[in-house]
């Protein structure tokens, strides 16, 4: 189903709106010079309450995005002491984290060692066994960024174990996982796949938020 865009296009669309969507998302991702240029610019208020917040979250965030996953850890015991104790999935990714960065390193018997100390216990849950295998394989090749569980090295896992470390951190202080500008797009993408769904049986294919972006 294809809606005309004539439809949307004399619905008035407010500026502070757009601006708080805006907003919303430079604080959520810590782009704290960004939001204080914008802020500048568009001549509205600056959001106080989160600037300490964020200046913490972005520290924790780098830690994790740049592998420094025992700094993350220590900063995000000192800003919310319980999340990592109730929360063990995110506690293993970080210290999944630190366990590739010594294969990276190639400091293998460190990287045991604290696989045993720290992995291990885990593995008393049945849901992290085949993780702790995935990144034990790792140990057996001379050159683990060509084994098949090379991913696992990768920025883009660093990336994701990040931004959930991020969004977690956020949810602990009630605030949304998620920007405005995400939940707006998420809710767009499922309405679209609805409707398409619905009208488009004739074998329309379903909506592509890609597709419409590059219209």
């Amino acid at each position: 189903m294809d809606v005309d865009p004539r439809q949307w296009e004399n619905i008035d669309v407010n500026d502070k709106d757009i601006h708080n969507i805006v907003l919303s998302y430079l604080v959520h991702n810590c782009f704290k010079d960004t939001m204080e240029s914008f802020v500048s610019c568009a001549g509205i208020e600056q959001p106080a309450d989160h600037l300490e917040d964020m200046e913490k979250r972005k520290r924790i965030f780098h830690s994790a995005l740049d592998g420094d996953a025992l700094k993350a850890i220590e900063l995000t015991e000192e800003f919310t002491p319980d999340l990592l104790e109730n929360n063990k999935d995110l506690h293993f990714d970080l210290l999944s984290l630190h366990f590739a960065k010594l294969i990276c390193l190639r400091k293998c018997t460190e990287a045991l060692g604290f696989a045993q100390l720290k992995l291990t216990p885990f593995g008393t849950m049945q849901k992290y066994v085949e993780k702790i295998e995935d990144f034990m394989s790792l140990l057996a090749y001379e050159e683990p960024e060509k084994s098949p569980m090379f991913h696992l090295l990768s920025l883009e896992y660093r990336q994701r174990v990040a931004d959930n470390l991020n969004r977690e951190i956020l949810a602990h202080a009630n605030l949304p996982r998620y920007s405005a500008a995400e939940r707006l797009i998420q809710q767009a993408t499922v309405v679209r796949q609805s409707l398409n769904q619905e009208f488009g049986k004739d074998g329309n294919q379903l909506f592509s938020l890609k597709d419409f972006l590059e219209r």
